[in-house]
This record gives C-alpha cells, sequence and structure tokens, in this order.
C-alpha cells in the first residue's frame, strides 16, 4: 500500500506555537499578588463568616489591584495576607471551638444533659492580647485609632440586650464601664477639647499625648434596633475594640498613679452613677495611692485578673476602708477636689490650663429633664463642680453656693436669686469658644442662639456666621486683644491679588480690597512725609501748595504703576491651563467647580441673612 506524501507544501507558512505556561511554573504579575475570597476561603478550609471575624480581628482589608484578573464582580485579597491568616494560632482554636460545639449538640441530641454540661464548662478560649501587641507595636498608634473604638464601644453601652443579635447584658456592661472609665480619666485629666450636640448624638474631641481623638456618643434615648444591620459583624469589631480599650484605660489610668480597674462604691453603681463613683475613686487614690508610676510590661487582660485574686470578703473590706471611712458618701469636696491642682500630676500644656480654669469657682446643679451623663462628663472637664436632682447627689437643690442651674423647660418659676438658670447649650458654647458666655440669650424660655459647629472653619468656608463674629468680639474682650473695626478685614492688609488668584474672594471684593489697601498706603506716606518735614524743620503751611503738587503726582504715578488685577489673575490662569496636562485640566476644572457651588452656598446664606434682618426691621417699624 503506497504511502502518503508526507513533505509540507512549499507555500504553506509553519503556524506559531501558542505559549503555555507550564504546570510547575509560577504565576506572574496581578495573579501572583492577589487572590479572590472564594480562592481564599477554599484555601485556609473556613465558612465564610469565620473567614470575615479572622479578617476583623487581625485587621485585614479587600485590597484594589490596578489590573482585576479574575474580574470586576470578585472581591481581591493579598496573597501575603491569607498566609499571615494560615498561620494564625486563632485559626485552630476556631476550628477547636467548631469541633467543640458539635460534641455539645450531640449529647444534647442523645439526651445526656450531664456531659452537656461538663462540656461546656470545658470550651476552648482564647486572648486577643497578642493579637493587640501585633496590631499597634506602639502606644501612639493604639491613640491614633482610638476614634472608631470609641464611637462603637460608646454606642453598645447605649443599646439594650437583645437575645436574638446575641447581645448579652454582661457585655453591655462592660462597655458601659470602659466608656466611664475612659470619660472619668479624660474628665480628671482636664483633655477635652471640643464637643458639639448634633441630631446623630454628642460630638466629643480630647487630646491625649499629642493626638486628637473625636468620637460619638448616642442620646440618652430608647435605641431603635434596624433590620438591616449586621450585629455579628459589629459585635466581631467590638471584640478587638473592648481589648484595646482595656489595654489603652489600663496605661492612662497608671501614668497618673491610679489603679486599674477601679473598685467603686455598689452603692453608687445601683443608682447608675458611675462617673461620680470614678472621680470619688480617682480622689481617694490620688491622697492613698502608692501605685508605681512605670507601666508594666503585662498585658490589660492579665492586669485586670491578677487585680481580680482574693477573697470576696477583701474586697468589700477595702470598699467599705476606701469609700465610707476615708470618703464619707456625700462629702460635696469630693469634685471639688477633683479639679484642684495636684503636686504630683505631670506637666500640663497650655490648653489644659485653659481647661482646667474655665468654669472654676462655679456651682451647677442638673434638673432631671437635661443629659445628665453628658453634662457630668463636660462641667468637671473644664473646672466645674455639679450635682443633680435624685440620690447619691454631692449635694442638693437648695445649697447656697449654687451658681447656675441648668434647666430645659419652657417655663421655670424661680426659687432663688442668686444663681442662674440657664439650658444646656450654654455649657458646651462656652466649652467652645473657652470663655463665659452672657447668660441672657441662654435663659429659661427663649430661643438660644444657633449652636455652631467647633469643627468647621467659617473664615476657610466664605462665610462667618453672626453669632461667630460676636462670640471672637468676647474672646478678644476677655484676652484684652483690640480687633480690627468691622468694615476692615483681613483682605485690607494681605495681598488682593494672591486672594483672588486662591479663590478666598472674588473679583469684586479684590477690587474693593486693592482700592482700600492704595488709599491705606496714601494716608500712610503722607504721614510718615510729614514726619520727616518735621524732622527737617520744614513747616507744612509755608508750602502747601508744592505738598499738593508733589502728592498729586506720587499718587498719579501709583495709580499708573498699579496693574489690573483681573487681568493678572486671567492671564496666568490661562498660561498655567495650556501648560497642564488633560488630566490635571480635567482635575483644575472640577477644583474650579467646587469653588464656585462652595461661593453659590455663601451668597445664598448671605441672602438669606438680609431677608431675614430686612424682616426683623419691618417688624420693628
Amino acid at each position: 500500500m503506497a504511502k502518503p506524501d508526507s513533505k509540507p507544501k512549499q507555500n504553506s507558512k509553519p503556524k506559531a506555537k501558542k505559549h503555555y505556561r507550564p504546570a510547575g511554573k509560577k504565576k506572574e504579575g496581578n495573579a501572583a499578588k492577589y487572590v479572590t475570597r472564594s480562592q481564599a476561603v477554599k484555601h485556609l478550609q473556613v465558612n465564610l463568616p469565620l473567614f470575615r471575624r479572622l479578617c476583623i480581628l487581625k485587621g485585614i482589608f479587600p485590597r484594589e489591584p490596578k489590573k482585576k484578573v479574575k474580574g470586576n464582580h470578585h472581591t481581591y485579597y493579598h496573597v501575603k495576607d491569607i498566609s499571615f491568616l494560615e498561620r494564625e494560632p486563632l485559626l485552630e482554636i476556631f476550628r477547636d471551638k467548631r469541633a467543640h460545639e458539635k460534641k455539645v449538640k450531640k449529647a444534647e441530641a442523645k439526651k445526656n444533659p450531664d456531659l452537656a454540661k461538663r462540656l461546656r464548662t470545658r470550651a476552648p478560649t482564647y486572648k486577643l492580647d497578642k493579637v493587640i501587641r501585633e496590631r499597634y507595636p506602639t502606644y501612639i498608634d493604639a491613640l491614633r485609632d482610638l476614634d472608631d473604638c470609641l464611637t462603637m464601644v460608646h454606642l453598645f453601652a447605649a443599646l439594650p440586650a437583645l437575645e436574638r443579635e446575641k447581645i448579652e447584658v454582661q457585655r453591655i456592661h462592660k462597655c458601659r464601664r470602659l466608656s466611664h472609665e475612659w470619660q472619668a480619666y479624660i474628665s480628671r485629666t482636664h483633655k477635652l477639647r471640643k464637643t458639639f450636640v448634633s441630631v446623630k448624638g454628642i460630638y466629643y474631641q480630647a487630646e491625649v499625648e499629642g493626638q486628637k481623638i473625636t468620637w460619638l456618643t448616642p442620646h440618652a434615648l430608647q435605641q431603635v434596633m434596624p433590620d438591616d444591620v449586621d450585629f455579628n459583624v459589629m459585635l466581631n469589631f467590638l471584640e478587638v475594640y473592648e481589648t484595646l480599650l482595656a489595654f489603652i484605660n489600663y496605661r492612662l489610668y497608671h501614668s497618673i498613679n491610679v489603679k486599674y480597674p477601679p473598685i467603686l462604691d455598689p452603692r453608687l453603681e445601683a443608682l447608675a452613677s458611675d462617673l461620680y463613683a470614678l472621680s470619688r475613686y480617682f480622689d481617694v487614690n490620688s491622697r492613698t495611692s502608692v501605685v508605681d508610676p512605670q507601666v508594666s510590661s503585662t498585658s490589660g487582660s492579665e492586669q485586670v485578673e491578677t487585680q481580680k485574686v482574693g477573697t470576696a470578703s477583701d474586697e468589700s473590706e477595702l470598699r467599705l476602708a476606701q469609700l465610707q471611712h476615708q470618703l464619707p458618701s456625700n462629702e460635696p469636696g469630693a469634685l471639688m477636689r477633683l479639679v484642684e491642682d495636684d503636686a504630683g500630676d505631670v506637666e500640663e500644656d497650655d490648653d489644659t490650663r485653659e481647661c482646667k480654669k474655665l468654669f472654676r469657682n462655679l456651682k451647677f446643679f442638673l434638673s432631671r429633664e437635661v443629659p445628665r451623663e453628658s453634662l457630668l462628663f463636660v462641667i468637671p472637664a473644664f473646672g466645674g463642680v455639679v450635682s443633680w436632682e435624685g440620690e447619691g447627689a454631692p449635694f442638693k437643690e437648695d445649697d447656697q453656693s449654687i451658681t447656675h442651674k441648668i434647666v430645659d423647660r419652657p417655663t421655670l418659676v424661680r426659687t432663688s436669686l442668686s444663681r442662674e438658670y440657664v439650658q444646656p447649650q450654654w455649657v458646651y458654647d462656652c466649652v467652645n469658644a473657652r470663655v463665659i458666655l452672657p447668660t441672657e440669650d441662654y435663659m429659661v424660655g427663649k430661643i438660644p442662639p444657633p449652636h455652631l459647629s467647633p469643627f468647621v472653619d467659617h473664615e476657610s468656608e466664605g462665610y462667618v456666621p453672626e453669632y461667630a463674629e460676636t462670640i471672637k468680639r468676647l474672646q478678644a474682650a476677655a484676652r484684652k486683644e483690640v480687633l480690627p473695626l468691622p468694615g476692615v478685614g483681613n483682605e485690607d492688609v494681605e495681598d488682593p491679588q494672591k486672594l483672588l488668584s486662591e479663590g478666598i474672594i472674588d473679583r469684586a471684593e479684590a477690587s474693593e480690597a486693592a482700592e482700600r489697601k492704595r488709599k491705606m498706603i496714601l494716608e500712610q506716606n503722607r504721614y510718615l512725609d510729614e514726619l520727616k518735614m518735621e524732622v527737617e524743620g520744614v513747616q507744612n503751611s509755608s508750602t502747601p501748595s508744592d505738598n499738593k503738587q508733589s502728592s498729586s503726582k506720587e499718587t498719579q504715578a501709583r495709580e499708573e504703576s498699579e496693574p489690573d488685577l483681573e487681568q493678572i489673575v486671567e492671564d496666568h490662569a490661562n498660561m498655567s491651563k495650556t501648560v497642564m496636562s488633560r488630566r490635571k485640566r480635567k482635575i483644575y476644572e472640577a477644583m474650579q467647580i467646587g469653588k464656585q457651588r462652595k461661593k453659590a452656598h455663601v451668597d445664598l446664606l448671605k441672602e438669606r441673612k438680609k431677608k431675614i434682618q430686612a424682616a426683623k426691621e419691618s417688624e420693628e417699624n
């Protein structure tokens, strides 16, 4: 049988072989650096809720690679992060817990309650101390990440306990204790700087070790639990934040030579007066503390366990010795000594000294309808003494030394002429202004002034509210400073061309500022010329015509030499745009659009202000 001709044709070209990656060769590029979430779960051999929990505890977040190999609908993680999780000891503990839960369920299914009870007592446990040390190597790193921690802890301290959402009563009490310990330290050391009451809650800002920490606390109202929130994820975050805040509180308390955890008066705890109980504990420890100021290297949870060692009788005796014999139950001087200078304290900065003296020698009494916990935190932080209506209060309402009573009612009958009756907003505005404001606008029954946010820079926004200007004048009067006249601003002294190019003022305002600046320079030069002539012995009255001619010539020469501001700024902007790339030009145009929107918003506010003033004038007429 003849074989077919197997020779290739001369005209046909050989096909190019496709490049295939060998089976043993490693991946390259983004395919080797990133993996999807499903690949990571499969690699770790865990379910999705446990993978989320591990990522939250270890601080691992999804990444955004430049080129998504598997598509845009996947969530990507770094390969190094997944290998980091693979060697985590918590992974083995969670696997043991899952196996232990299966054993408990099997014992319950076989109707063996004794075995199930024994198994529950032998459940695997774990601590997050090592995780906190890994995530925050230094104390400053932990303080920088404390904003979300405090907000979460204060939120759960105000939530009700729900069994269906796995929010236990013990966890609520722990969050409440940690939040009160933090507030007590901030109040004791006068570290609070700003506060603002909003619809969401009350914002606070404190400065600890040079770090500004801002957190939000909910209002003391009944909280509504939404159905679209995954509380399992929030509880995982809370587990980390509780351990972190325990570390921070331990370090802060030992920095001022106070034992941690504090032992409080059980009677005040039962009356929900934890902050006052902590203030009394601070006062006792300031006189009897023998704690070494150097902070130990042991963990926060270990220190808590060592402090709890001892019998219940010893603990009760310690409470009786510290809180009953050394400090009477209703001693008014407990909070007064809290704000006095302590020789053992660390050096204070200027802000701390200023905050410490704001409410000095003022005594407040809180009515039952005001936010008690917030005011008990804010007033002592600025040097004031405060009491409230109810049991466990340091002094009663009939105390003649009370200077201010905080009331939030539409009407009230004045029972004492020696005290001021003000609304709670007066306290917060005084704190933000750092000056004692007049109480006439905050009297009971009056509509208070607008509550301005201390977190907003009104001058950079382009619109300064009228009440902000009033507060600025009061601050200048308290510091014995002299402010410029109402018609003269910073733009009169600064370069209008620079302000116009930066977008701080518009062209009309720049022209007016340039004209005012020109007149100020002329007046200044004329005054300097007259002084020079007086020094040289020349009389102004002898040659008035020459002086006028010379001054008019100088004025004309200066006006001719002055450039057109609008033309200069427009030419500068056009030249800059021509040399820009397309991407930078788009960014610049977006910035200009943002400035125009900001200016439109400021113009709208000014127009509303004019209408309100016109309406007031028409009503008066």
